[in-house]
């Protein structure tokens, strides 16, 4: 076993665990679920068959990802946040044929009690503020807050509002990576 499991954590035969994984307490994982190298699975979380989470995602405790979700790496998903799979559950009606995907992007960030309604795409490097309820796709670099969600801005790589100038561009505070703003799209600057 080349990850960490706590005892009380349940990794079902054929779950494939990364490298450097850690899966806390009370923690199951069925067999037909990916966790990639370096993730941090929290305490209370499930994770489903088909589900597939990339490298260096960081699940908090009491999230349920089910089957349909899929994470890029270096994805965050913060506390007791929600995904769906089915757009109208019934006990008494089996929709199994009809689980909608959700990918969320590389580097994206779920706050804590916001929910992912399911079908929507979420895209690298969003942010989800704690408590929205998303309800359509989110850009890359989109911040989104609300119920039901609205963007109300856009961040950078490293999680930092970015305020855009008269030429449309911005800087990240902490990096110093210069964004550009065009046709509502959100582009990191590779050139100078």
């Amino acid at each position: 076993m080349n990850h960490y499991q706590h005892e009380t954590a349940i990794i079902d035969q054929g779950a494939e665990i990364g490298e450097s994984s850690k899966i806390w307490h009370f923690t199951h994982i069925m067999g037909g679920a990916r966790v990639g190298r370096g993730c941090n699975i929290g305490q209370n979380v499930f994770i489903a068959n088909g589900v597939v989470l990339g490298n260096n995602v960081k699940v908090q405790n009491n999230v349920s990802i089910y089957e349909g979700v899929t994470c890029g790496d270096d994805v965050f998903l913060g506390p007791s946040m929600v995904f769906t799979n089915v757009m109208n559950p019934r006990s008494a009606v089996v929709r199994k044929n009809e689980y909608l995907k959700t990918h969320v992007g590389q580097g994206a960030t779920i706050g804590a009690n916001a929910t992912i309604v399911c079908g929507n795409d979420i895209g690298a490097y969003a942010f989800i503020g704690a408590g929205a309820v998303v309800t359509k796709a989110v850009a890359d670099f989109a911040l989104v807050t609300g119920n039901p969600a609205r963007q109300t801005g856009w961040m950078s790589k490293f999680g930092h509002r970015l305020h855009f100038d008269e030429t449309n561009r911005a800087v990240c505070p902490e990096s110093g990576a210069v964004y550009e703003l065009e046709s509502n799209q959100v582009r990191e600057r590779t050139h100078d």
